[in-house]
């Protein structure tokens, strides 16, 4: 086991470090002046994972299709390996909007106040003559800067009759209102009804228009609470796993079969014939839905929590339909998502802006679909590292393209300020993705590494903090806080990210080279020593009891390993 302390010595040595000069060789940052600027349409889901894009090809999507976020991949470039800097909700979208580390931009972990008075990519390009907006889930805790007009969820929002913070035409002050209906189909028809309001002005355009859905709880639209109900997914062959030789695995909690609320999350009910729902915490979520709606709601569920009360599962059986409520209901809600990105795109076409438009379609980081038995995020393991990334730009980018370089939301803002003729600033960290889309650049430079810190600890779902590097091959990680273990995985032999390699003598050389290259990057992205801080205080602070799992006295977890149901 290696010691943090020494780590820290290294970081010691470069605290005094200059910048390194930003690499401008992947692409100029001033377009040619006779080229048109792009309109661009960004859109976010959050806890999109790969494996629900049917253009990625995991057996899941295969059951549950995105046409429409396929039509993007089709008519442009699908990027197979683009990473988050720190797999959270809040902080990546500072990443995306600073084009810098959560270390440098200042908003590490959810509950943090995102400094809007700073440099983002939003304000410059308003500054050279666009019109901004920015439609849908914020969760910076502040209002928006560099927006001609801005629409933002309340926190995380609500799926159904969801809370809206938007500017007031009369007063100028912002106002919180209640809109009637569904999230998915407001933000929608939002982001539509924004894009005609500006279709014919003579400045280009960007708007990021950015989902709830579809983070937890999974509440799909009433139109589709059924649709899988007869689909059976395949659960991932990692979703009984004993996490041995890593004790941050271990001691997590986002097991689907142990941390999942009976009814919040998987929407069981206490009893047969009856909606009452199960262990529900978080009461509002359900609680704001209109009569009809909840009425139309408990109809809908009603069969299958019937059907589930008669069937008296246990142990493994209940465990694996766990899993199966869990997808069924994810998947759903992600057909709402796909229904509004084919509205977007048929809008652009129908008015004669999809020549001129970039459309992106990503997520801020990955989710787990039961893999290692999870939900949720986190980690630095691949299902949470990877973001899905699908752009389209006709005429520039060649339909069918697919990017297997090492990419991070670290390099959308520079990529949208390169094709906007912005010019990029130099205190920027990433790279304009242009050259790659062009086909431009030698894909063997553009980058060999990626480097990740995930700081949310104590938390949810208790994940430790951790930080580490990714290469094309291998990944070394370090877990500190209250632990101090590190893993190394060798992603070509064991791409489940299964076997810790960290004690095995015959990968000390590959280690030795990781640890290099980890150094590197800490340097070039001006890592200190107060981004390696102990819990101590902090944790005190937030108090790691607050954390502790909030199960009613109906939840049951599985034991894998001992072939065992608790009573909770």
């Amino acid at each position: 086991m290696k010691n943090l302390f020494l780590a820290l010595i290294v970081l010691v040595a470069f605290h005094s470090c200059k910048n390194e000069p930003k690499n401008t060789d992947a692409a100029s940052n001033v377009a040619e002046k006779s080229k048109p600027r792009p309109n661009i349409v960004y859109i976010m889901a959050d806890d999109h994972a790969e494996q629900a894009i049917s253009a990625y090809g995991h057996p899941i999507s295969k059951l549950a299709p995105t046409p429409n976020i396929d039509r993007i991949a089709t008519e442009g470039a699908l990027f197979k390996n683009n990473f988050c800097t720190n797999s959270i909700c809040g902080p990546s979208r500072a990443v995306v909007l600073t084009g810098k580390f959560s270390h440098i931009n200042g908003f590490r972990m959810n509950g943090d106040q995102f400094d809007g008075s700073q440099q983002t990519f939003p304000k410059l390009l308003q500054k050279a003559g666009y019109n901004t907006a920015v439609i849908g889930k914020w969760h910076l805790h502040g209002l928006p800067e560099g927006f001609d007009y801005w629409k933002i969820l309340t926190d995380q929002g609500n799926y159904y009759n969801p809370d809206f913070i938007a500017i007031n035409e009369i007063t100028k002050v912002a106002d919180t209102s209640r809109t009637e209906g569904y999230a998915t189909d407001i933000i929608t028809q939002d982001g539509i009804a924004y894009l005609n309001s500006v279709k014919d002005s003579d400045k280009p355009f960007m708007l990021m228009l950015q989902h709830k859905a579809p983070h937890r709880n999974w509440m799909p639209a009433l139109r589709h609470a059924n649709k899988f109900d007869d689909v059976e997914f395949p659960l991932p062959d990692t979703y009984f796993t004993a996490h041995e030789g890593s004790l941050a695995s271990q001691q997590q909690q986002q097991t689907i079969y142990k941390d999942m609320y009976e009814g919040h999350d998987l929407k069981l009910t206490k009893k047969k014939g009856s909606p009452e729902l199960a262990h529900n915490p978080w009461k509002s979520d359900f609680n704001r839905m209109n009569e009809a709606q909840r009425t139309a709601w408990d109809k809908a569920y009603q069969a299958k929590n019937d059907a589930f009360h008669d069937s008296n599962l246990s142990r493994a059986a209940l465990a694996k339909y766990k899993g199966q409520r869990y997808l069924q209901d994810y998947l759903a809600t992600i057909a709402s998502v796909d229904e509004g990105v084919g509205k977007v795109l048929d809008f652009l076409e129908e008015n004669g802006l999809a020549e001129n438009t970039m459309v992106i379609y990503t997520t801020d980081q990955g989710f787990y679909l039961g893999e290692k038995g999870w939900f949720d995020k986190r980690y630095m393991y691949e299902e949470s590292l990877a973001m899905p990334l699908v752009v389209k730009y006709p005429d520039v980018i060649k339909p069918g393209t697919v990017i297997d370089d090492m990419t991070q939301n670290l390099d959308f803002a520079e990529t949208f300020l390169d094709y906007a003729q912005v010019e990029i600033p130099a205190d920027m960290q990433g790279k304009s993705l242009r050259p790659l889309l062009e086909n431009t650049f030698d894909a063997d430079d553009f980058r060999d590494a990626v480097y990740y810190h995930y700081y949310d600890y104590p938390a949810f779902h208790m994940v430790k903090k951790h930080y580490g590097v990714r290469t094309k091959r291998y990944k070394l990680m370090h877990f500190y806080d209250d632990i101090d273990t590190w893993e190394l995985y060798d992603l070509e032999e064991d791409p489940k990210e299964i076997n810790n390699q960290i004690d095995n003598a015959e990968y000390d050389k590959i280690e030795a080279q990781l640890r290099s290259k980890l150094t590197q990057l800490q340097k070039k992205y001006k890592v200190t020593l107060s981004d390696f801080e102990q819990a101590s205080e902090e944790s005190v602070k937030r108090g790691y009891k607050q954390f502790e799992r909030l199960r009613g006295d109906t939840g049951t977890s599985y034991n894998p390993q001992t072939d065992k149901d608790t009573k909770l």
